[in-house]
């Protein structure tokens, strides 16, 4: 996997204010603007810490915006904050901001997760196990390989692929949706026992819901160990000088796939807002309040774990 590159700007060197009753961070840090790409792991994360900054009086302000319109946005300053960087799949747009100079890193907020093609079990037992096996079943398959929003990297991936004949791939096509519609699409092959190949990642209940095989082949173009990522938290090149208290808060924000596949399930299983689901995780797992609020206080200075769990009624 390439190494996540800091974008040559050292991490701002910040005060910490822990007195009760002094700001920690002036009251232009109110409103914090965070970029979701519709993406149910981001929703997650995102719903876990707005949850948190409601309770310390912040006012989260979380806009869907593409992959490609979200890192736009971090670059001219209207996002702070993006917790859903995943490396290398998005290397292309870090080096634009690198260039740019537009964003730091705050923290690697997951490891473990992966992000490549499959196929459902049934489709494996085909024999299609290998990004190199897809062309050989190219009538099951109707020659289209289903992918999630107009924008997303690993659509460009595809594409990219498609275009160089990789895997005798040229004549095949991308068939771009959201992640809901192309999961859809998913389920419905599966029921009705119908060949599909379609982009799958971890963490997501996906991997519970349906038994996959991940397509082993697409180093070049999703990264080895089945295209084995980390997720980056970014924030606006000034952003964590100008409100360190709340940079420190997303500096502790670490995920787990377990806590992120229970969070998704809340929210594409049980039907729920991601902020109810958020509470009720956290509710459910106190316990990861007090590394995420090491060293936070409120908005306006007072300790902020007490207030957190305050504001959750625990």
């Amino acid at each position: 996997m390439t190494t996540h590159r800091c974008f040559g700007i050292a991490a701002a060197a910040f005060l910490f204010l822990s007195t009760p009753g002094l700001a920690a961070d002036p009251e232009s840090c109110k409103t914090i603007r965070l970029s979701d790409p519709g993406w149910t792991d981001i929703n997650s994360t995102n719903a876990i810490a707005s949850v948190i900054l409601e309770g310390l009086g912040y006012q989260p302000e979380v806009q869907t915006l593409s992959v490609l319109v979200g890192y736009q946005s971090l670059k001219n300053q209207d996002i702070d904050v993006f917790l859903g960087n995943w490396m290398p799949a998005q290397q292309k747009f870090i080096d634009e901001l690198n260039e740019a100079e537009a964003a730091e890193v705050l923290v690697k907020n997951l490891t473990g997760a992966k992000f490549t093609l499959a196929v459902p079990d049934s489709v494996a037992e085909m024999g299609v196990r290998d990004f190199k096996d897809l062309d050989t079943h190219a009538d099951a398959f109707d020659k289209k390989i289903y992918g999630i929003e107009p924008g997303a990297p690993a659509n460009e991936n595809i594409q990219r692929m498609i275009e160089a004949d990789h895997f005798g791939l040229g004549d095949w096509s991308l068939v771009e949706s959201s992640e809901s519609g192309m999961l859809s699409q998913v389920a419905r092959s599966e029921r009705a026992k119908e060949a599909i190949v379609f982009l799958a990642w971890a963490p997501h209940p996906m991997n519970n819901n349906f038994k996959i095989t991940y397509l082993s082949g697409g180093d070049e173009f999703f990264g080895p160990n089945y295209g084995g990522a980390e997720v980056f938290t970014l924030a606006r090149t000034g952003w964590s000088a100008e409100c360190p208290n709340a940079a420190q808060l997303f500096r502790n924000l670490v995920f787990t796939i377990d806590m992120e596949n229970e969070m998704m399930g809340k929210i594409l299983e049980e039907g729920k807002d991601p902020e109810d689901a958020a509470a009720e995780f956290l509710k459910a797992h106190p316990q990861v309040l007090e590394p995420w609020l090491a060293e936070v206080t409120t908005l306006d200075g007072e300790p902020g774990l007490a207030a957190v769990r305050a504001s959750l009624g625990l």
